[in-house]
């Protein structure tokens, strides 16, 4: 009888992790589509020495200002963060990012609402450094009316919000395409491959040949010529998405650079800290049997 007990549960095992198996060799038919993998924009703050690049930064912050500021609020910036240490306008001359002219120029571009002093109405009035970038909405509620339900995201850390963060953005920037013929696509929706989703439920063709990406309500905000670069720099779709993508990698880690250069004092201190240790101890137990 235990031979024949062990015999079943042993069966039964066996059938289990066929089951198993089988469920398994079936999820990539199952997981058909899904984002594709985002395209590098080879950032020069990539890697453990890696820094911003300044003068791409300003012209980061050049499009999201004409283009992206029209529907996304930057909350957590202040105009001053432009002038900060590593970032678009630093100038060492000015260690006060609020004492910065350039920042005091960009600042004053922008109107601000604020409230009259004297009458307490409310008025519109000059930003100044101190700041908080100008939000497209006075709220939520309004930004989600203005933009057929879906309030557009705050960018202010948008690449540490993503996976692979700049990459992601600006591949998803740059990468609107023409949908593939058999795939239906609602009305206020666009096909976006780096965009999340699945896509299978609108998918009319091979059901293991899923296209990639999903559906995005925005539709594409970049065009060639639509910025005017002073420095020469191409003013094309795919560098508007690389710039800008680089910028709001910028606006959520501005620290990066001397988080970076932190880490690498401290590993050379623990480096120099393990070779006195070493070296202290073959003094001390010099001649000292083991």
């Amino acid at each position: 009888m235990m031979t024949v007990k062990t015999n079943a549960s042993m069966s039964r095992l066996i059938a289990s992790a066929a089951v198993a198996f089988g469920l398994l060799a079936a999820a990539p038919a199952l997981a058909a589509g899904g984002a594709a993998h985002p395209r590098s924009g080879g950032f020069s703050f990539e890697g453990p020495f890696g820094v911003y690049d300044q003068g791409q930064l300003q012209r980061g912050y050049k499009v999201y200002q004409e283009v992206c500021a029209a529907c996304h609020s930057m909350n957590l910036m202040h105009y001053r963060n432009l002038g900060d240490r590593h970032g678009p306008f630093w100038n060492p001359k000015y260690p006060n990012p609020n004492d910065n002219p350039v920042v005091k120029a960009l600042a004053k571009e922008v109107q601000v609402p604020d409230i009259d002093s004297e009458t307490g109405e409310p008025i519109q009035r000059d930003a100044t450094p101190a700041d908080k970038f100008r939000s497209p909405y006075p709220n939520a509620t309004a930004a989600a009316a203005g933009n057929g339900g879906a309030a557009p995201p705050d960018l202010s850390v948008m690449a540490k919000a993503r996976h692979d963060g700049a990459n992601y953005i600006y591949s998803l920037l740059s990468g609107y395409r023409e949908a593939p013929a058999g795939l239906t696509i609602r009305e206020g929706q666009h096909y976006n491959p780096y965009m999340a989703g699945d896509l299978t439920p609108f998918w009319t063709g091979d059901k293991h040949h899923v296209p990639e990406g999903g559906f995005i309500a925005m539709p594409p905000p970049l065009r060639n010529g639509q910025v005017t670069y002073d420095d020469g720099s191409p003013q094309t779709v795919d560098q508007y998405a690389k710039d800008v993508a680089a910028f709001i990698a910028w606006t959520s880690e501005p620290k990066m650079v001397e988080r970076k250069q932190a880490g690498f004092g401290v590993i050379i201190f623990l480096l120099i800290f393990a070779g006195l240790t070493y070296a202290s101890y073959r003094r001390v137990w010099k001649g000292v049997a083991h």
